[in-house]
């Protein structure tokens, strides 16, 4: 399989995702707007969804696919298979007793996340009533992230890119649909978020049993595999947790800042998910197979080539992408969000943030790249260790920002620390031999340069002042950023290709 096209293919259902879940976040704010349901329903799937990147999209993945890929590499297919049923069965058990307090202490929780809503009753049981209806997701998106797992490692990766867009068809359609058959309009969401779990795990089932892989329910404690999962799941759920500790700490500056400051720091940060999913969590997603199959032959030849295909293709990539985001910031924000409410120096202020956080994209998408480099290896602690080093930093320059430039400080944090992350990890891979460049880079990083100077000439003087972009009608905006984003694509490709770059330069067999 070429990694090329299954990066175009994850890349390209990524996409339909994002775009569904900013129609889902339009659609949702226009029913509800920001009164008590839409409060309650936002604390009730924020629990769910913390776990699911805690735990589901992040650690699990990270202490599984490795120790899989070297037991289907050489395990052969019963062994492989018995890993995989003592791993889910024990995985079952667990997400079911967390389910299950977490429907038992619901009360609880909402009392510990959200205290102020004590003072109003109907908000309070109404959050812990959807709380406790969404509460089963992450037992069925947890067995989704075991799925997922598998099917990557057979380099089925369109199977798993796919389900986050069932999840957004499912929470479109109980808001369209669903509300008008509740006494409370807002629990049809809760009940989608609900079946949106079973559809994602469902819909992955025929896959896992074409290939043989369909979990049965086996349980052993002794199994050698399954105890390897856990010990390494404990460094990694620490390791993924730092991102959101970082996260929750920005927001508690953020609040101390003007009105304003945490909508416009979360508004940039939903252009910014564009990129970083689309090719971020895309190519983390088909690299981690591979690396683990080169680890598991000793082919270190074969893992250093794969680590510098992903890196070229990461700096061909996002060094335009950060470049835009950074340069029509305003035009963005405004074609997107400047409606109603969301008035001109929202936009502006919004912009500043954005622009700090495009300065970091090229290192947190390179994270995404990098990191895959010590998880395959199975050496989670390394960028456990990095990471600690890495959110220390961040914030001793929030610290130094935030009385600077405001809340635009706390996205450059993000970024800045983003880059020194990916710079450290890449120090670590070079130090220890992991990671040897292959010749060519320094033409290959001068042609680059060359294309993205040509786009931000066209940017430049295609996008006008941002006055215009201001106070333009919506169809005036939405048809002149259409055709500023397809005039910088198109010069940005023909002047790569005018160097010499070739689609087929970047094409990658995965390894089986």
């Amino acid at each position: 399989m070429n990694l090329l096209k299954s990066l175009a293919t994850i890349s390209g259902l990524t996409l339909v995702s994002r775009i569904l879940a900013f129609v889902r976040d339009m659609l949702i704010a226009g029913i509800f707007g920001a009164g008590l349901a839409n409060d309650a329903y936002i604390l009730a799937t924020r629990l769910p969804n913390l776990l699911r990147r805690l735990f589901a999209e992040g650690a699990f993945s990270q202490a599984f696919v490795p120790i899989f890929g070297e037991y289907k590499n050489r395990r052969g297919h019963d062994e492989t298979k018995l890993l995989v049923d003592h791993v889910t069965t024990m995985l079952a058990i667990i997400l079911f007793i967390v389910t299950l307090l977490g429907i038992i202490a619901a009360p609880i929780l909402v009392y510990l996340t959200a205290p102020g809503f004590i003072k109003d009753a109907a908000k309070f049981d109404l959050t812990v009533q959807m709380l406790r209806i969404t509460s089963p997701y992450i037992f069925f998106i947890s067995l989704v992230a075991v799925a997922a797992g598998i099917l990557n490692s057979y380099n089925k990766f369109w199977v798993p890119a796919f389900a986050p867009v069932l999840l957004n068809v499912c929470l479109i359609g109980g808001a369209l649909w669903l509300t008008p058959y509740f006494e409370q309009p807002i629990m049809a969401l809760a009940w989608a978020w609900f079946v949106a779990g079973f559809v994602q795990l469902a819909f992955q089932v025929p896959f896992l049993k074409k290939i043989g892989m369909l979990p049965s329910i086996r349980f052993s404690l002794k199994d050698a595999g399954m105890r390897r999962v856990i010990r390494q799941m404990g460094p990694a759920v620490f390791g993924v947790s730092i991102s959101q500790i970082s996260l929750i700490i920005n927001t508690i500056f953020a609040s101390f800042l003007v009105v304003g400051s945490v909508s416009w720091l979360y508004y940039a940060d939903r252009l910014m998910e564009f990129p970083s999913g689309i090719l971020g969590v895309a190519l983390g997603s088909i690299l981690l197979p591979s690396l683990s199959k080169c680890h598991a032959d000793n082919n270190t030849v074969e893992y250093s080539k794969l680590l510098d295909w992903g890196l070229r293709l990461t700096i061909m990539l996002t060094l335009p992408a950060a470049l835009a985001l950074g340069m029509i910031s305003v035009p963005l924000l405004a074609t997107f969000f400047q409606r109603g409410a969301f008035v001109a120096h929202d936009v502006l202020m919004t912009s500043h943030a954005l622009i700090g956080y495009s300065v970091g994209l090229i290192g947190m998408i390179l994270v995404k790249i990098l990191a895959p480099g010590f998880y395959a290896r199975q050496d989670i602690r390394t960028p456990v260790k990095i990471g600690i080093v890495t959110l220390l930093a961040t914030q001793a320059m929030n610290a130094l920002f935030i009385g600077w430039i405001q809340h635009a400080g706390l996205a450059l944090s993000i970024g800045l620390g983003a880059c020194l992350n990916s710079a450290i990890l890449f120090h670590y891979l070079r130090k220890n031999d992991i990671y040897r460049p292959e010749p060519g880079w320094a033409k290959f990083f001068i042609k680059v340069s060359i294309a993205v100077a040509a786009l931000a000439i066209t940017l430049w003087f295609g996008m006008g002042s941002e006055q215009s972009w201001l106070t333009g009608s919506g169809w005036s905006r939405i048809l002149r950023l259409s055709a500023l984003v397809t005039g910088g694509v198109v010069v940005y490709f023909a002047v790569l290709a005018a160097l010499g770059f070739r689609p087929r330069d970047f094409s990658k067999r995965a390894i089986h």
